[in-house]
């Protein structure tokens, strides 16, 4: 084959300025390039389809469906009671959120809402509460992981063992949880697990200060992130984007004060927002701050939680977290559709039944990573390929969730 080697002509090049050549009637080429399934940086088992002009991004596709989890077919096939657990296993790392949500749902759905004590509640809300902090952990930690920064990550990553210690303490379990049921709880907390609790909230207050002057104040950490992967709030809105990464972009849309469900109307806290305080408002830095703060909100949270459970609505001999967990579930014939503040969004549940039978003939998920995923090749055309893992880390995707 004859290689064809180029030759320097003069003419092929025209002087734009003094210090500067540029050369002309060079045709760019794209190129087609996969990221993943299998990369530690897609958080997940995420292929991604790049098109790119060199070093510029034309475009990104997103492939799923590598860790199918066949939840709604599943749910199709059992109790109501019985689909708990698989709901754990769609956002693995918020599973406690997840079960509150969908607990929640059939609550309202049998009319026994407003019958599950204060006592369950707050707990409900406690667990939650923990169980955002070490989703927002994961999050910030391997962002960092990300984009460079190693010590972060194995910091998040010690913290958030104390808070899956406590949690397995609580139900059992590591990760997958299956601790909210329907009408109750598995069971109350242990003795102790309040001022156990509360020393471990002394213990991280002072932490959360070190993390933002480690990440979020880092010179070079604001440099990667800043003006990168800009969403502005209208197009997160069209697209469906919930949780922080639409808070991210200015919005102050929570769940927890919109819909004002469990005991959150009773418990004071904020609700934090991007503000470009750092480059354009919605861009990586400002999704991935609003998580920490939101760690301080939830800190605060849980610290109102343990103040009633150790308070007004302290053990009894007498409380029992089953007593109104029903031994057959059968809702009247509806479609119902329920909705709670899930740590990476809104995690929604659609239900179809049809008056006589224990399971549902219909369960649709609505996971708020799936609809945070789909925004990525608008905030990604015209950035550089070096800068794609930071926004697709922004985003804090789980690929359970997104596959369903």
């Amino acid at each position: 084959m004859n290689k064809v080697q180029y030759q320097f002509r003069p003419e092929n090049f025209k002087l734009s300025d003094p210090n500067k050549y540029q050369l002309e009637n060079l045709k760019s080429e794209e190129m087609i390039l996969s990221l993943g399934p299998q990369h530690p940086s897609t958080h997940g088992v995420l292929r991604v389809e790049v098109i790119s002009d060199g070093e510029l991004i034309v475009d990104v596709v997103p492939h799923l469906g590598y860790l199918h989890r066949c939840f709604e077919k599943h749910a199709e096939s059992l109790p109501f009671n019985q689909i708990i657990p698989y709901v754990d296993r769609m956002d693995y790392l918020a599973a406690m959120n997840s079960e509150h949500a969908y607990a929640m749902g059939v609550e309202k759905m049998l009319g026994i809402d407003k019958d599950i004590p204060k006592r369950t509640e707050y707990v409900r809300v406690l667990v939650s509460e923990l169980n955002r902090l070490a989703s927002h952990f994961v999050a910030i930690g391997t962002y960092g992981l990300d984009i460079g920064a190693y010590t972060p990550f194995l910091w998040l990553m010690r913290d958030r063992e104390h808070i899956q210690r406590l949690l397995e303490w609580v139900s059992g379990a590591r990760m997958l949880y299956n601790y909210v049921w329907i009408g109750g709880l598995f069971y109350d907390l242990p003795l102790g697990f309040e001022e156990r609790c509360k020393e471990f909230i002394n213990y991280l207050k002072p932490k959360m200060t070190e993390l933002k002057q480690l990440v979020i104040e880092n010179k070079i950490f604001v440099q990667r992130t800043a003006n990168v992967g800009v969403l502005p709030m209208d197009l997160a809105i069209n697209y469906g984007c919930t949780g922080p990464v639409l808070r991210g972009s200015g919005l102050k849309f929570d769940l927890r004060k919109v819909d004002a469900y469990s005991v959150y109307p009773e418990i004071d806290f904020d609700i934090p927002v991007g503000k470009g305080e750092m480059g354009t408002k919605g861009d990586c830095w400002d999704r991935n701050y609003v998580r920490v703060l939101e760690c301080d909100e939830s800190i605060k949270i849980i610290e109102q939680c343990l103040e009633q459970l150790i308070g007004t609505h302290k053990r009894t001999v007498d409380f029992d977290p089953q007593a109104l967990v029903p031994k057959k579930i059968r809702p009247q014939a509806m479609d119902f559709y329920t909705r709670a503040e899930n740590p990476k969004g809104e995690l929604g549940f659609f239900f179809r039944t049809d008056g006589r039978s224990d399971v549902p003939l219909r369960l649709k998920a609505r996971a708020c990573s799936f609809h945070n995923l789909s925004v990525l090749h608008e905030i990604s055309k015209g950035a550089m390929l070096a800068d794609l893992v930071a926004i697709i880390g922004s985003l804090d995707l789980v690929m359970g969730e997104v596959d369903r």
